[in-house]
């Protein structure tokens, strides 16, 4: 499970860190604590949470790209039915959603709270991951 720093949960929000240490007392999200004993929160929490934020996100890939149309966001659901797999981002104000082989969402490791981006090109979403986010 994808866990994120308090810092980090707030950027991807677009909230201070003190929003989401509010949030934390007041319950809204989980606080845990990682091997380095700083303060994380669930990826899946904090994906639930975005789908009702408007917070511009950062593309955490770092990839150079030719694509112009490009969304970072979190992964807020995937289903996987046979050889096809549907993944909902939620980027900001917009959800995006790909369809894609289900062998391509098991090697990216999408599930909800996973930090992503969607390329779109015409008709067609592709999704990037960073390794080990």
């Amino acid at each position: 499970m994808t866990r994120l720093r308090i810092s980090d949960a707030a950027r991807f929000l677009g909230v201070s860190d003190d929003t989401v240490r509010r949030w934390v007392a007041d319950g809204r999200l989980s606080q845990h604590k990682d091997a380095s004993n700083r303060a994380v929160v669930e990826g899946s929490e904090l994906a639930a949470l975005a789908q009702t934020s408007s917070g511009a996100l950062p593309d955490p890939s770092g990839v150079v790209s030719s694509s112009r149309n490009r969304f970072a966001g979190l992964v807020t659901d995937v289903s996987i039915d046979g050889v096809m797999a549907q993944v909902s981002m939620q980027c900001g104000p917009f959800r995006v959603v790909s369809l894609m082989s289900a062998e391509a969402c098991r090697e990216l490791e999408l599930e909800p709270g996973s930090l992503a981006t969607a390329s779109v090109k015409a008709t067609m979403v592709s999704v990037d991951t960073v390794p080990g986010s």
